[in-house]
């Protein structure tokens, strides 16, 4: 049996049922899906799951800490919740590229 995780990140642009893609090997199995917002990626963690029966979500650093408690209790507790973030040096590098990328143009 291989471990499941659903790894969820924002994008302005994102098109959830476009943007998406799985790894397994055999005892990992890692789906990504790229989502535009906090009501998309609730949608998505519950259609994942339900379908998956995955055993963890990773966040990108985006999601605040209410989203992952959101996320969490839409689940149910029945998920693993968690965020990927960095130290404080990477995590300003990450949001520089962010601002510019997203919020400037």
């Amino acid at each position: 049996m291989a471990f499941k995780a659903l790894f969820l990140a924002h994008a302005p642009d994102a098109d959830y049922k476009k943007h998406r893609s799985v790894i397994d090997t055999g005892k990992y199995r890692l789906l990504t899906v790229v989502v535009k917002s906090q009501d998309e990626a609730i949608k998505v963690a519950k259609s994942v799951y339900k379908k998956e029966k995955i055993d963890a979500i990773m966040l990108c650093p985006g999601f605040t800490h209410s989203d992952v408690a959101e996320i969490f209790q839409a689940l149910e507790g029945k998920v693993s919740v968690n965020v990927a973030r960095g130290d404080g040096p990477s995590g300003k590098i990450s949001q520089e590229v962010l601002q510019k990328e997203f919020f400037n143009k």
